[in-house]
């Protein structure tokens, strides 16, 4: 197990305070957001200094009825091997749908969505795992992920789920304590049940970050301050166990270095707390009923989490019937009708919370936008206050199918077929950037540098 001690997201807009910041010990960063030949000089001046890195992958899709990408998985393993890191880690959940399996239009979310937890669901994800840990040249950890959507028909707790995955591949836990927050929120799961049913031994590090409330629902934004009550889990959790590592993340609207260092030592602060606690609580009537079923679990299970981890660190893991092509199409099939419902307007799936559905879907549609301005700020620029409103009806019925920057193209190509912005120099800068960007060797120089897709070769015959 790597002690990591105290860490904070590394994002290029903090990186500067980052490296200034006393007492972090490590750092993590988004694993597609770094280039391995070309890494930032803030993270290799902070490697110089002896500050662990640790690649965050963010777009594998373990959770994906399909098998995980070997291109992707060698990316990860690159950027793990340039960092030099112990350790790489990933999440719990499913990011695009659709394709060859369900015969049906491939389809990307741009987000982390939950899997149903159902013994298919768990048959897939781990063997999904078992080929991602032998691709890496490091041990992988993964992470629970915040939902505002339940599936229906589900067979296990979000606890028994992660036991099991952990019991039978040997994969390490990173475990988000905001998630386990906003799943109370949004879902009514108690998190400490959820801790009380972790194989708590497979922690690899905990994740803390901030959010916010509105109309009953938690938003796990990674842009706000972290609140009490995530704090108060992360207490429960170091009261149970010494979390190898605690780390702070913060995505958006960042504040003021000084406050970063504040919340930092709020952490700390709830960690130590934690600590005076362990030995000395004494177990709840929920915690005995939570132990006597994971010990009921494991006697029946083919392989215990001892083992599964043993086997792991031994570089294999235990042996299992892997899931056979009709279990993967049957997920595929489910997750395939709950993306279209959320990204391209489709039929809510039976039995699903229609209207949890329609904040969700908001929700992507939004954080497309977002995503969009960053990857071709131009765009705001060209289309100014109406362009949010021209991306948020765009999004309704075009889903995304190749990532974000084809996004941007694929936005902008629709305005122009639609006529928009009217005539004048709006129009014609539009025009002009896409040209820019889509041709098969670009006028100028490119932020994009994308090929050109058929819709494109129309609009320049046009």
């Amino acid at each position: 197990m790597v002690r990591l001690g105290t860490g904070i997201g590394w994002r290029p807009e903090i990186a500067d305070a980052v490296e200034r910041m006393r007492g972090i010990d490590w750092v993590e960063a988004v694993a597609e957001n770094v280039c391995p030949g070309h890494l930032p000089a803030s993270l290799l001046r902070l490697r110089e200094r002896g500050v662990t890195v640790i690649p965050h992958g963010v777009s594998l899709g373990l959770g994906d009825a399909e098998r995980p990408d070997a291109g992707r998985l060698t990316a990860l393993a690159e950027r793990a091997e340039a960092l030099g890191s112990p350790l790489v880690t990933e999440h719990i959940a499913f990011v695009r749908a659709g394709g060859p399996l369900t015969a049906s239009a491939r389809l990307e979310a741009g987000h982390l969505l939950p899997v149903p937890r159902t013994r298919d669901a768990l048959d897939v994800l781990c063997e999904n795992v078992r080929i991602a840990q032998a691709a890496l040249p490091v041990p992988l950890a993964v992470e629970n992920i915040a939902a505002l959507v339940a599936w229906p028909g589900e067979e296990m707790t979000e606890g028994q789920f992660l036991y099991e995955l952990a019991d039978r591949t040997g994969v390490r836990l990173l475990v988000d304590v905001a998630n386990l927050h906003t799943n109370h929120v949004n879902r009514g799961e108690d998190p400490a049940k959820a801790l009380a049913e972790l194989p708590l031994e497979a922690l690899a590090y905990v994740h803390v970050a901030g959010g916010f409330e509105r109309d009953g629902v938690w938003h796990d934004s990674h842009a706000h301050p972290v609140p009490r009550p995530v704090l108060d889990v992360l207490t429960d959790l170091a009261s149970r166990v010494s979390p190898p590592g605690v780390l702070l993340e913060r995505d958006d609207n960042f504040p003021e270095p000084a406050e970063l260092e504040r919340e930092l030592g709020a952490i700390r602060e709830a960690v130590e707390l934690g600590s005076a606690l362990r030995g000395t609580t004494v177990p709840t009537d929920a915690d005995v009923e939570v132990a006597v079923a994971a010990v009921s679990t494991t006697a029946c299970a083919d392989v215990s989490v001892a083992d599964g981890a043993a086997a792991g660190a031994a570089g294999r893991t235990p042996e299992r019937t892997p899931p056979g092509e009709a279990t993967r199409q049957r997920l595929g099939l489910a997750q395939t009708a709950l993306l279209s419902a959320l990204v391209a307007g489709t039929p809510v799936p039976e039995g699903f919370d229609r209207v949890r559905l329609g904040v969700q879907a908001r929700a992507l549609a939004s954080k497309r936008a977002d995503v969009v301005a960053k990857v071709a700020p131009e765009l705001p620029l060209i289309l100014g206050s109406g362009y949010r409103a021209a991306f948020v009806a765009y999004a309704q019925g075009h889903p995304m199918h190749a990532g974000y920057r084809q996004d941007a193209l694929d936005f902008a190509a629709q305005l122009l077929r639609d006529g928009r912005p009217g005539a004048g120099g709006a129009r014609r800068e539009l025009h002009r950037w896409w040209l820019d960007r889509s041709g098969p060797a670009p006028r100028r120089s490119s932020r994009l540098g994308l090929g050109l897709g058929r819709a494109g070769r129309s609009l320049i015959r046009r």
